[in-house]
């Protein structure tokens, strides 16, 4: 466990790192010498609930991990939405950034994106003969918080209402009917909408710091909120 000082340790980042990189859990030795997961729990120091995080992982499916991390990081979001500042849709601290109206529309519509990847087997973003997807217009917090909300339970009822097996399989991204990506749908949930989701929202705390808005508190203190 190593401390860190500085500027990377504000805004929205622990300062605290821990690093289970090079850890090894002990090869079985035989019944006498077993490896239990009590056994497994005093060797991840630190770690809180280590005991539930070695039975979770016997028994734990996708679907309830993703229900988890939703819960989580829809609470994030929802601080961090809170926060911004109305009447500054336009500003963009460089002429190629996105607009913080469009950046603060995309990060409440993201959790919505799950229900998406479970319910449809693509999304075409420019379909042939067809309108190019127009992202939904939201001026206000209110606004803001009300789109992340009413996502947030669509992706709560898709994801209780499906099973490990659908997730395996495939959901495909098309521009102009053809495909850019296709993927097995817990990856694009992992990749394309909760860690996607984190690196717009962090893009987004950057934004309120240059507008005088206070940033949460998000994976660990900021210089404006504690620890949470």
């Amino acid at each position: 466990m190593a401390r860190r000082d500085g500027p990377e340790a504000t805004d929205g980042c622990s300062s605290v790192n821990v690093d289970f990189t090079h850890y090894q859990a002990p090869a079985p030795r035989g019944r006498r010498g077993a490896v239990t997961p009590a056994k497994m729990a005093r060797k991840v120091r630190g770690v809180p609930d280590a005991r539930a995080a070695v039975r979770d992982n016997r028994g734990m499916g996708m679907t309830e991990l993703f229900l988890g991390e939703l819960e989580r990081e829809a609470a994030a979001t929802r601080r961090t939405l809170e926060r911004v500042p109305e009447g500054r849709g336009e500003y963009k601290p460089h002429e190629r950034s996105m607009p913080l109206g469009r950046l603060a529309t995309l990060v409440a519509t993201m959790p919505g994106w799950v229900a998406m990847v479970v319910h449809q087997d693509e999304l075409d973003l420019s379909p042939p003969g067809g309108p190019e997807y127009r992202p939904p217009e939201l001026r206000t917090t209110r606004e803001l918080v009300e789109a992340l909300d009413a996502g947030v339970a669509k992706a709560r009822e898709a994801l209780a209402g499906t099973t490990d097996r659908h997730l395996m399989t495939p959901w495909r991204l098309k521009v102009a009917g053809k495909v850019v990506s296709e993927q097995p749908r817990h990856v694009v949930l992992r990749d394309s909408v909760f860690n996607h989701l984190a690196h717009h929202r962090g893009q987004l705390t950057v934004y309120l710091r240059l507008n005088e808005a206070p940033v949460p508190a998000i994976y660990g203190a900021s210089a404006d909120e504690g620890w949470v």
